[in-house]
């Protein structure tokens, strides 16, 4: 049966959902849910998504969402569809960048700093056994004593393979929203608990049957390219069972490289540099 809605695990949907400007309000309220009370938003400003070094030789980043609020604070929100091998570091290095960008061109500053949260949804698990039993993480840079050492960088990372709530167990907002995004692609309909005006909206952004041709093909061809990834690296959890662990993730890359992906997706799916996938 064809599905009714988007796949928000897709780039397409994930930035249809949360990304374009007449979708915001959901983006508010969906961050609004998982930000301590203290932290919520009211108005959001989204902005450029690509970030560009400093200096002519450096990495650039490219974030799936980049925003501030009302306060100024910087939101940077991503859907890791797959594992990669030092997404910690991967996300340590996006939030220096609406750090330094903080910097006035010319001037005197003081270094006070507005707050850079960093926002994960993750569609697989890390490798660390304590964080399997971990849904939801929020980081904060602390000393060897536990006790805040600053709060203008803060990472929330949400393990999605974790929440495995039924409907009828749903607790809160923040379930419902997450149930939302589990589930909206295998949705037939809209459910009872989610029939309220935030997700009705949420329902019809995501209605594939209200998107016009272009977009429509847009979206088949990130939904290709996400089950090209997840049968990939399904078959090689297999390989990687059978013959360790860095053996799998070059199989991942080599398939991937034969279906034509890009080397930097490649990288940024597998963990291994783009100079190791060209030598592949």
């Amino acid at each position: 049966m064809e599905a009714k809605f988007i796949n928000p695990y897709t780039d397409f949907g994930f930035k249809k959902l949360f990304g374009e400007e007449a979708s915001k309000d959901l983006l508010i309220d969906f961050l609004n849910t998982i930000l301590p009370a203290s932290d919520r938003i009211k108005e959001l400003q989204l902005t450029n998504p690509e970030n560009l070094p400093e200096y002519p030789d450096g990495r650039r980043a490219v974030f799936d969402i980049h925003c501030r609020n009302e306060r100024g604070e910087a939101f940077i929100v991503e859907m890791q569809k797959a594992y990669q091998h030092y997404f910690k570091d991967r996300a340590l290095f996006y939030s220096t960048f609406p750090l330094q960008r903080q910097a006035p061109q010319g001037s005197e500053w003081d270094f006070k700093l507005q707050k850079v949260y960093f926002v994960a949804v993750l569609d697989f698990l890390y490798d660390e056994a304590e964080e399997r039993q971990k849904f939801s993480r929020h980081i904060h840079l602390k000393d060897q004593d536990g006790e805040l050492f600053s709060d203008k960088l803060e990472f929330i990372f949400l393990q999605m393979p974790l929440f495995n709530k039924a409907e009828n167990e749903l607790e809160n907002h923040k379930d419902q929203w997450l149930y939302f995004l589990k589930n909206l692609a295998r949705f037939e309909d809209i459910p009872a608990i989610l029939r309220e005006p935030i997700f009705t909206r949420a329902f019809a952004t995501a209605n594939l049957a209200a998107m016009d041709r272009r977009e429509r093909d847009v979206y088949d061809a990130s939904l290709k390219i996400y089950r090209d990834n997840v049968n990939v690296i399904t078959s090689a959890k297999e390989i990687s069972r059978a013959e360790g662990r860095a053996e799998g993730i070059e199989q991942v890359a080599k398939k991937l490289k034969a279906r034509g992906i890009p080397s930097a997706q490649i990288a940024e799916d597998t963990g291994l540099t783009e100079r190791e996938i060209a030598a592949l």
